[in-house]
């Protein structure tokens, strides 16, 4: 049966901590008045006060715990009741409003136990508010519950003294298993829930990463809820246990509990009607809206849920947005599209720059006994309209999937590439360099896009966008080799020699570089699928001049971009700013790319000692985003060597020349691509035929010619030509 125990009137709203976890020489307000924070000198009301308040038909239980400043007005605060010890602020005869919402200043027909408000609050209609720090300011109207508890955590994944660890919070990340869980905590940004994630092997690390997070709470009881200045609450139903930062805005929740939700003037964060959220943290700048269910969650900064969306047990990163979906267990990185009441995303690592398509379903089919699959997309993954994909399985970066029930895991290494599964002939079709080819608008645009959408206040550690970086680069060169290999067996096979390794990796380079392949030619690959069915590479040789090509282009832009930043005027200069580089490997922390061999070493500092708390890894993430300017410098001019097959001292001003008017060319083709990618949609008929004339077809999506976007790239060549010019004139090229 229900345990309903009975403790006499007078001791409601007092002993809110237990004696035994008081400090000696303390009481039990000591942790609330470090709280508190108020500027204000509080005193205890007159006799002619009290005699007002209970003829405003107010209760208290003792009007000597009724604290109050000098600026106070006993006719604003009227129905209420009051248990333990209460402090008010500043009360003026005003009314405060907001999105029509106009509420006069004081307190008025609520029960309120052991709480302390701000100045010129306005709170009306709040049946239990109990144990609460709130702002000035704050609206606070039709509330149920509004409480805290002394051994309140909101969302972080800690204990308070006397707790046990079976009560402990984890978010299951990756796998539904639990076999990456971390704890969560507010501040946790993408890359430590990689790091946690996915160096499960390490022990020491994962211990240090649990110690790192315990460091950084009080385990002490007796913290208060809070409530920020300016923050407005309203036909909500319970809240319990969540700390709201300032200017944040509540209509309408149904449940919120073991909360932090984060918002400032500058970043207000919004929760809407019907929502549930449970064991959470929310970042700056965030909105939830609509019936929303978030179980054990994290949201970044300047992201989105919206429209009955259910989050469970994942991270969701900054500038993302879901809507109507299912996410579960599922570690997100920053700019997530997912848009789609029919779209499901589970026990995966979706690295950013994703859009999930109605009717996809991601990670859904274990292909073991065990709910124990995986899912790990690279940026830009793009799953089709109704795509099922299988546990485990693995993307490069900008893989785009059509549209198809795939029958078994898939480990697709090459980027930019377009996965079919061929049913009629039951064979898997890759086209690598897809987007290069036939999408250039929509590539291009994204990455402006995503960068404009990026409204985060504090943009310190810095988001790579852009499609040619180095870690798309990297993935371009592997699959150069994978291209070279994949020829020389399909050609090697019917010639009938039969290479294989390194022999049919030379085989396969002579002929693409000689041209002797047609791009329609059939050539297979192996392992990129779990079944014994064919594997079939398209336009193979059109693709792999496209990689060389981009790779060089992303060399030579990146040092046009370097000669303009630093005013270089001299060939001898440019050379001599440019260290002997190395094409080093790279890995993507949470949105960020770091070279691998400094992710190493955090790992070794870690270990060490030299870093430990969360404070300093985040200032390592911040310290690596300083130098990615410079690093990915270096690691573009590496590549560009690399794809030429030059030294760095043969890398001379004829070279140099050459190469400068080849990425005049490729850049021409580039904008060309993005302007006929659209145009198709005007030229084709089928797109056409809803239209009965071009006018109302220009109505309806615009002129081409007034494209904003295409406008756009257009400038940028004639800036890039204009910036090549300069170069060859100023070194005397």
């Amino acid at each position: 049966m229900n345990q309903i125990t009975k403790e006499p009137i007078s001791s409601l709203g007092y002993n809110f901590v237990k004696p035994e976890h008081i400090p000696k020489g303390k009481d039990e307000y000591y942790l609330r008045n470090i709280q508190h924070r108020s500027e204000n000198t509080f005193r205890q009301l007159t006799a002619i006060e009290i005699k007002q308040l209970i003829a405003n038909d107010n209760l208290s239980d003792d009007w000597k715990n009724v604290w109050v400043t000098d600026v106070f007005h006993a006719g604003l605060i009227q129905r209420c009741k009051f248990f333990g010890m209460i402090r008010i602020g500043k009360l003026q005869p005003f009314f405060l409003e907001f999105k029509n919402l106009r509420m006069p200043v004081g307190l008025y027909n609520s029960t309120i136990i052991s709480s302390d408000f701000g100045d010129n609050v306005s709170v009306d209609n709040v049946n239990f508010l109990s144990h609460y720090i709130v702002g000035n300011d704050v609206m606070i109207a039709n509330v149920n519950e509004l409480a805290a508890t002394d051994h309140a955590k909101f969302g972080n994944g800690i204990l308070r003294k006397g707790e046990k660890e079976s009560i402990r919070i984890w978010l299951e990340l990756c796998n539904e298993n639990a076999g990456r869980s971390v704890l969560p905590f507010n501040g946790m940004q993408a890359g430590d829930a990689f790091l946690w994630t996915k160096y499960r092997g390490d022990d020491v690390l994962m211990e240090k990463f649990k110690a790192f997070t315990e460091k950084k709470f009080d385990k002490r009881r007796g913290y208060y809820g809070k409530i920020g200045d300016r923050t407005v609450i309203k036909n909500t139903s319970i809240i319990k246990d969540v700390w709201i930062g300032s200017d944040a805005y509540i209509k309408g929740a149904n449940k919120l509990k073991n909360l932090t939700i984060n918002s400032s003037p500058e970043a207000k964060s919004q929760i809407g009607e019907g929502c549930e959220l449970v064991n959470g943290i929310i970042g700056y700048d965030c909105r939830i809206f609509y019936g929303v269910k978030a179980v054990r969650f994290i949201m970044g900064n300047n992201s989105q849920l919206k429209y009955g969306a259910r989050l469970i047990n994942s991270y969701l990163g900054d500038n993302s947005t879901i809507s109507c979906c299912e996410v579960l267990n599922s570690l997100i990185y920053p700019s997530h599209e997912q848009h789609h009441n029919n779209s499901f995303l589970c026990a995966s690592m979706i690295m950013g720059q994703s859009n999930m398509a109605a009717g996809a379903t991601i990670g859904s089919n274990h292909n073991s006994r065990g709910a124990d699959g995986e899912i790990v997309a690279g940026r830009g993954f793009w799953p089709g309209l109704c795509v099922s994909l299988k546990h485990n399985s693995k993307f490069a970066s900008f893989t785009i999937i059509a549209k198809g029930d795939f029958p078994a895991e898939l480990n697709i290494p090459l980027p930019f590439s377009l996965v079919s599964n061929d049913v009629s002939h039951d064979k898997l079709v890759i086209m690598p360099g897809y987007w290069f080819m036939y999408n250039m608008y929509a590539l291009a645009r994204n990455a402006g896009k995503y960068a404009s959408r990026d409204k985060r206040t504090d943009k310190s550690i810095e988001y790579e966008y852009d499609f040619l970086a180095p870690d798309t680069v990297n993935e371009m060169f592997d699959s150069l080799t994978f291209m070279k290999k994949a020829a020389g067996e399909t050609f090697s096979a019917r010639e009938g020699n039969h290479f294989t390794g390194d022999a049919a990796i030379r085989h396969g380079e002579k002929l693409l570089e000689e041209n002797i392949i047609p791009d329609n030619a059939e050539i297979l690959a192996k392992g990129m699928e779990n079944t014994d069915r064919k594997i079939q590479l398209l336009k193979l040789p059109k693709a792999y001049r496209l990689f060389k090509e981009l790779i060089a282009y992303y060399g030579v832009s990146q040092l046009v971009q370097f000669i303009q930043q630093k005013n270089i005027s001299s060939f001898e200069q440019l050379v001599a700013a440019l260290r002997k580089p190395a094409r080093n490997k790279w890995m993507n922390i949470g949105g960020q790319l770091i070279p691998e061999k400094r992710v190493k070493a955090l790992l070794k500092d870690i270990h060490t000692g030299t870093i430990n708390n969360w404070d300093q890894v985040h200032a390592f993430y911040k310290d690596c985003s300083d130098q990615y300017a410079v690093q990915k410098l270096q690691h573009a001019f590496a590549s560009l060597l690399e794809i030429g097959k030059l030294s760095h001292n043969k890398f001379s001003k004829k070279i140099f020349h050459q190469l400068l008017r080849e990425a005049i060319t490729t850049k021409e083709w580039m904008t060309r691509n993005i302007y006929e990618s659209r145009a198709k949609d005007y030229q084709s008929e089928y797109r056409k035929m809803v239209y009965d004339t071009e006018k109302e077809m220009e109505k309806v999506i615009g002129k081409l010619k007034d494209n904003t976007f295409i406008s756009q790239q257009q400038e940028e060549l004639k800036l890039f030509k204009k910036q090549v010019l300069d170069i060859v004139k100023t070194f005397g090229l």
